[in-house]
């Protein structure tokens, strides 16, 4: 039980780093709020090294405790409506054993967007931001293609470990 918490806390601890980090790129993909989603890197490997139930706490606790160190109550409400949808799919997904981490991690990534997309809907209160669409889609499946890659290589270097 020890070892589990230490390992919650360490993969607590790489995630927000990752999105400390992420918020020093100063990259910008021309839509806002879009960004690669480095933590997602921690949460996927955490998908496949931790209990179900698990992943979505240390999700859900990234994303408030990120939101509160480096963003606001709405990046709050937009992250944790992606997060909680993407984790949902890709848990699915992986049950099934049919999907490659690469191909969970895309899902997951698509997933995201959608979450996001929903609750701008609602905060809008207007369809119009569906235009977004496609943008999202693609950009969901090139940023959950390269955080599946690299999911996939620390899966291999961490087959041993064992939480």
């Amino acid at each position: 039980m020890k070892s589990r918490v230490a390992y919650f806390g360490v993969f607590t601890a790489l995630a927000l780093i990752f999105s400390y980090v992420e918020t020093l790129i100063p990259i910008h993909f021309g839509i806002p709020g879009m960004k690669l989603g480095l933590a997602n890197l921690v949460i996927v490997i955490a998908l496949y090294k931790m209990k179900v139930r698990e992943a979505f706490l240390l999700s859900v606790v990234r994303v408030l405790l990120s939101g509160f160190l480096f963003g606001n109550y709405f990046s709050i409400i937009y992250s944790l409506a992606g997060a909680l949808l993407s984790l949902s799919v890709m848990a699915m997904l992986k049950r099934t054993d049919g999907f490659s981490v690469m191909g969970v991690s895309i899902a997951g990534g698509v997933c995201h967007n959608i979450g996001q997309l929903i609750v701008a809907m609602a905060v809008v209160e207007t369809f119009s931001v569906i235009y977004y669409v496609p943008v999202l889609l693609v950009a969901g499946l090139v940023t959950g293609l390269l955080i599946g890659t690299g999911a996939e290589e620390m899966l291999k270097r961490l087959k041993n470990l064992k939480i």
